[in-house]
């Protein structure tokens, strides 16, 4: 019952702070055009589009589908860390952040960015980690269990869902500018190590029923597992595809960086 109440309060709460977001976006993408700087309709219309799957994720009918089903859990594990970060990636954020901040301020948070700790956080390595090694911990362990009855664990799955999310997926195609960025190889050696690890583990659910110590019956893991896979496969197949579209970018345009993109 206080996860049910916990629960609606996010539904309440969450959409407002989301549409908050967006309108600082819109503002910002309106402010690059009146001072003459061009800011691409694409990246504004992308970012809107990774709003909404997130208000989607939680919204009412989905979030009180999530509340008793491990499939409505699945939809909106897949929406909040798999569909929705792809999207926000592309609207750049970062990169419109940098152009909205005076100067001295944009070259500090250029600094930030450039240290050694967070180098190492936003290394694909430590997304990965980040981001399909929660995923283990959270469905091979008890802790997926225990959401059901704290709802503050609940709300910090789903923000973890989000953050790792989009740091996974902007370690990999983000067009933000990022010092000491590793190659392109290294990149698509862990997407693909990423997929892999995705499928594994949906198949370690559907055989062995985890996660364990819930009152979800076989079938309903099963099923959740299924859309793990599959959904988790189209959007794997987004991320690939958006990578080798920014190679080929790259190529074309006779090695001109994707990671520091013309945002027009």
């Amino acid at each position: 019952m206080a996860a049910q109440h916990a629960e609606v309060g996010q539904v309440l709460l969450v959409p407002a702070l989301l549409l908050v977001v967006l309108v600082l976006y819109w503002i910002a993408a309106l402010w690059q055009r009146l001072a003459g700087r061009r800011w691409s309709s694409w990246r504004t219309a992308s970012f809107t589009l990774g709003v909404g799957l997130l208000g989607l994720a939680v919204s009412a009918p989905v979030a009180a589908f999530a509340h008793h089903d491990l499939r409505g859990h699945m939809l909106q594990h897949l929406l909040l860390g798999m569909f929705a970060p792809l999207p926000l990636v592309l609207g750049a954020p970062g990169t419109l952040l940098l152009r909205s901040l005076p100067v001295p301020a944009a070259r500090g948070l250029v600094r930030l960015l450039g240290s050694r700790p967070l180098r190492g956080l936003i290394h694909p390595v430590t997304a990965l980690l980040l981001d399909i090694g929660g995923m283990y911990v959270l469905y091979l362990t008890p802790l997926y269990a225990a959401t059901l009855t704290s709802p503050l664990l609940h709300r910090l799955v789903h923000v973890h869902f989000v953050l790792s999310g989009y740091l996974f997926t902007w370690a990999i195609v983000g067009p933000d500018p990022a010092p000491h960025r590793p190659g392109l190889r290294l990149r698509l050696a862990v997407l693909f190590l990423a997929t892999a690890s995705h499928a594994t583990l949906a198949k370690l659910m559907y055989a062995y029923g985890w996660p364990r110590g819930t009152p979800h019956g076989i079938d309903e893991i099963r099923t959740a597992a299924q859309w793990m896979y599959y959904g988790g496969d189209i959007a794997e197949l987004l991320l690939i595809v958006v990578f080798f579209a920014i190679r080929f970018r790259a190529g074309r345009a006779g090695g001109y960086s994707p990671l520091y993109p013309r945002t027009r």
